[in-house]
């Protein structure tokens, strides 16, 4: 097969699946720049995320698009009384924190598997056909996936660069005792910051729905590509998270295209490996944090 086409379908790949990455991994920053709790229910909420889009379009007859946009509302309102009911105890406490998330995992994925059984579900693609891009093809369902993501991530920087709520929770994640001494309600900031950022992981797994099958055990692996891109990119780093997602994605896919799985993953958990001997703060990361 031509190595140009093979070459270019793998970067085209690269970039779909490291914008869902970026997602992910947005989230996951968020959450942990302003409660210092690392979310290991944050593959479980990309799962609801799922299982969402997928009522909303087959059972409901909802467009895709309001399935998204109701997903996003949901989840949002959902992770904000999360972290008031729950998490709100947990704040700035590392170790009991991350307990309390993996609990919440489990009863989050067992309450899925009780509602929605353990057999795949799929629902349809959001539009048929193939984009030609010179020899490079693109399925038409996933450039929506794309752009989805891509209006989602403008959205969100607007709001956190241009909005008084988005500004004080940047404050919150660079320095919440700074921020405090601003007069910064940090105390809004915490269910705010928890709502977006599992609201993002939802948002990822409404838009993988069409492409892949939903299930209540999709949530591992994203969770999994979270941590990566979060240690690449340095913890607490959106601009970081934001480059090490586009490097993880085109790296697995590039890597996929011309090696077995196996071999990639052991290629991509020995590159976290160095990074973390020899540069532990992460590409963009500040180290002492």
């Amino acid at each position: 097969m031509d190595f140009t086409f093979l070459i270019g379908q793998a970067l085209t790949n690269g970039l779909i699946i490291g914008l869902l990455y970026l997602l992910m991994a947005i989230g996951f920053t968020l959450v942990f720049g302003v409660m210092r709790v690392v979310n290991f229910a944050h593959g479980e909420f990309y799962m609801l995320g799922a299982f969402s889009a997928y009522v909303c379009v087959t059972k409901l007859a909802l467009p895709f698009l309001a399935a998204v946009l109701a997903t996003f509302v949901l989840t949002l309102i959902l992770g904000w009384l999360i972290e008031v009911v729950v998490m709100k105890g947990f704040r700035g406490d590392e170790l009991n924190g991350m307990i309390a998330t993996i609990g919440l995992a489990m009863i989050l994925q067992n309450g899925a598997l009780m509602v929605f059984g353990p057999d795949p579900q799929s629902m349809p693609a959001v539009a048929e056909g193939v984009l030609a891009l010179g020899p490079v093809m693109v399925p038409m369902s996933r450039l929506y996936v794309v752009a989805f993501s891509i209006v989602v991530l403008i959205v969100l920087y607007v709001f956190l660069m241009h909005s008084k709520g988005g500004r004080a929770l940047r404050a919150v994640v660079q320095d919440i005792e700074i921020a405090n001494a601003q007069g910064i309600r940090s105390q809004l900031m915490y269910p705010l910051g928890f709502g977006i950022g599992v609201a993002l992981a939802a948002v990822a797994g409404a838009l993988m729905a069409p492409v892949f099958s939903v299930s209540p055990s999709i949530g591992s692996t994203p969770l999994l590509k979270a941590f990566i891109v979060v240690i690449l990119g340095g913890l607490g780093s959106i601009p970081g998270a934001a480059l090490a997602a586009l490097l993880l994605g085109v790296f697995e896919s590039v890597a996929n295209t011309f090696m077995s799985s196996s071999f990639s993953d052991m290629l991509l958990f020995g590159f976290v490996i160095l990074m973390l001997i020899f540069r532990p703060a992460g590409l963009l990361g500040k180290a002492g944090r």
